[in-house]
């Protein structure tokens, strides 16, 4: 991941979520030639064609192909009994997977309470998850699917806004999804403090990421008519690196 990771939400990528479905129910009816080219490409036909894609990018059969091979991964995960919880002899943890329906409600619902906001309809809410691949945070296009690790952790497997399939990651829920981070207006300078946690753009060379960082010094300045022109001395979390930074490169942290 080594763009800059989108601000604003750009056109819908993934699967919707009647897709999701549909694919969900072919793999429980029948998992035989559900990974075929033949069938892959019929299905992402089918796909394209409907109302429901109406405005957003074709499918392509590759990535029906890919949806098939991570599911039938994730079904031949082994469910650890409540008496033996163990590790494989991989050291990776054994997990289940949870079914959908009242389970995905609830951690839905987690997740709702960690942003802090009031709203009676879930897609209305934005989040932000952290990937194990660089410790940057990226915008959630969609949650794809959950379960629960044999320490009984919940894991949400995400697709990050701008990114494929090749990219979608399993994040810890309370460790690496949180509501979406909000840019700080030029009139909410003051609410920046020293020692507070915000989200930074990390300009580089070759790639502009947002990482958590937390603020060291500040030195207050006169607003004019290009807005704040405060300094802000931060240090990032990931690699301890320090650099004084605009208001414009940073955001406010939600849940």
């Amino acid at each position: 991941m080594d763009r800059l990771r989108p601000r604003q939400r750009p056109v819908f990528s993934g699967f919707t979520k009647a897709e999701i479905e549909k694919m969900e129910k072919l793999f429980m009816e029948s998992r035989e030639l559900l990974q075929s080219k033949e069938f892959c490409q019929k299905l992402a036909r089918n796909f394209s064609s409907s109302s429901g894609r109406a405005g957003k990018p074709i499918v392509k059969w590759n990535e029906v192909q890919n949806w098939f091979t991570t599911r039938q991964q994730e079904s031949k995960v082994k469910v650890p009994s409540v008496t033996n919880t163990y590790k494989d002899e991989s050291g990776l943890p054994q997990t289940c997977l949870l079914n959908d329906g009242d389970q995905s409600s609830q951690i839905l619902k987690g997740l709702v309470s960690k942003v802090g906001e009031k709203v009676s309809d879930l897609s209305e809410l934005e989040f932000e998850a952290k990937s194990s691949t660089d410790g940057a945070w990226y915008d959630v296009d969609m949650f794809l699917s959950h379960r629960v690790t044999s320490s009984g952790e919940t894991e949400v497997r995400v697709r990050f806004v701008g990114f494929g399939a090749e990219e979608d990651e399993w994040v810890n829920v309370k460790k690496a999804v949180r509501g979406r981070s909000i840019p700080f207006e030029h009139s909410e300078c003051c609410k920046v403090m020293v020692g507070g946690l915000v989200l930074c753009l990390q300009e580089r060379r070759d790639q502009s990421i947002y990482y958590d960082a937390h603020v060291l010094e500040i030195e207050r300045k006169t607003h004019d008519i290009r807005g704040c022109r405060c300094l802000f001395f931060i240090r990032y979390d990931h690699d301890s690196s320090e650099e004084t930074v605009r208001l414009r490169r940073l955001c406010r942290i939600l849940g």
